[in-house]
């Protein structure tokens, strides 16, 4: 039976923007299919072509659309120098994929009352209660360190507003994280807290958006509020109700043949396979760190499975993980016009950031930016990885690859212009 409009889809569609009502209209809305034999015609094309150019070892995608599967293939290798093909089995690391996971473990409890967004973060992180933010060094080079405008909130945390140093290369911090290495994977995430509670913010919260550990954080709020680690947690409420089975932290022996290789891109062109143990290190065996931000394994389908619970507002084949009211503030931008520096985020295109996801909140300005529909929500990862939710249309899709650095073939525009068609600028319509 032709399913009808997800119950999500219909929601966003009452309380959405103008703009996102246009772009529905515009697309004919969920009347007609968004992916037709034609549809799948052109990604199969586009994404093999990235495989000939050897630009990809493999890659693999899956679209859903209106309750169905409406495209999956696979093109090249899991490993290339093995002679594995890409298959729908494939294992491959999500990276920043992981955060989306996080996020929704994290509003399980904002749903049981357990905090509110606006709470400081030292409410249940006591040892972050004393930050102070960087403000240059004195004459002696020594660091000037003042108190924040406000405390970091909970929505910092969620919005990459927190003010939380990100590396050893940020701007007078860096050498104090150096020395910190609070992101070390023998950590705690306890410990974790104790190594950033020395370290400086970069700026004061709620005035940058950085990208960096702010979902660390927010799996310890997991692990605070709920009294439970972390791990275990996702797996009680997220990961195993949603029959995710292959999204973990450690691949088991018997799973590695799955494990897809890493590829390095040179500048120049040419792909290196980078040597497994070094790429799948943190995979292999449990560590006393369980990150927010990176660090899942998954396969197309498991994370498919994901995507979809979202797009159904936060329920999926008789489990509900969250309302659809929490799926709907998720994926509602939360960063206000004031925050004006946003690092690279607008190279994601016309997006705001709600809660662990890039909110598309206007149509491409131009035709070379990222295809997409108002009011979609969306994430990537390191790999290369790539998902989004599109409510307007009753779609998701899921791209993985292993590819590092960060899509700099552009695998992601085109495999979005292939779903959607050619990009018309100001308007995201396609022309199916």
């Amino acid at each position: 039976m032709r399913r009808s409009l997800a119950p999500f889809a219909i929601a966003f569609l009452v309380t959405s923007c103008a703009s996102a009502g246009q772009t529905a209209r515009q697309q004919g809305g969920t009347a007609d299919r968004i992916v037709t034999q034609a549809t799948r015609t052109r990604i199969d094309s586009t994404l093999r072509r990235f495989v000939d150019l050897g630009n990809v070892a493999g890659v693999e995608a899956l679209v859903w659309e209106k309750g169905h599967e409406a495209y999956y293939n696979s093109f090249g290798f899991a490993d290339r120098e093995a002679k594995r093909a890409m298959a729908r089995d494939a294992i491959v690391q999500v990276y920043s994929m992981t955060k989306p996971i996080v996020g929704v473990a994290l509003m399980t409890l904002y749903e049981q009352g357990k905090f509110q967004l606006d709470d400081p973060v030292s409410k249940y992180i006591p040892e972050l209660a004393n930050l102070r933010v960087y403000a240059g060094a004195d004459s002696s080079g020594a660091p000037i360190l003042v108190a924040p405008h406000r405390a970091m909130t909970i929505r910092d945390l969620t919005r990459h507003t927190s003010g939380l140093a990100t590396g050893p290369d940020n701007p007078g911090v860096g050498p104090l994280f150096r020395r910190a290495d609070p992101l070390n994977r023998n950590n705690t995430l306890s410990e974790m807290a104790r190594r950033f509670a020395t370290v400086p913010l970069w700026f004061h919260p709620g005035e940058k958006w950085e990208y960096g550990p702010s979902v660390d954080i927010q799996a310890l709020l997991v692990e605070r509020l709920s009294g439970q680690p972390f791990d275990t947690y996702l797996q009680d409420h997220v990961l195993g109700p949603l029959r995710m089975r292959e999204t973990r932290y450690v691949v088991p022996p018997s799973d590695v043949p799955r494990f897809a290789a890493m590829y390095l891109r040179a500048d120049s062109g040419g792909l290196t396979h980078v040597p497994d143990d070094s790429a799948h290190s943190f995979n292999l065996r449990h560590f006393p760190m369980t990150p927010g931000s990176y660090g899942l394994t998954s396969t197309v389908d498991d994370y498919m499975r994901f995507a979809r619970m979202l797009l159904n507002g936060g329920a999926l084949d008789g489990a509900r993980i969250l309302r659809p009211e929490t799926v709907r503030l998720m994926a509602t931008s939360h960063l206000s016009d004031s925050v004006t520096s946003r690092s690279w985020l607008p190279s994601k295109g016309q997006v705001g950031f709600g809660i662990d996801f890039a909110v598309r909140v206007r149509p491409p300005a131009t035709a070379d930016e990222n295809n997409g529909v108002v009011g979609e929500f969306f994430w990537d990862g390191l790999g290369s990885t790539l998902f989004w939710v599109d409510p307007v249309n009753d779609l998701t899709a899921v791209l993985f690859v292993q590819l590092i650095p960060f899509d700099r073939v552009r695998l992601h525009k085109s495999f979005r212009d292939a779903v959607y068609g050619t990009v018309r600028p100001a308007s995201a319509v396609g022309n199916r």
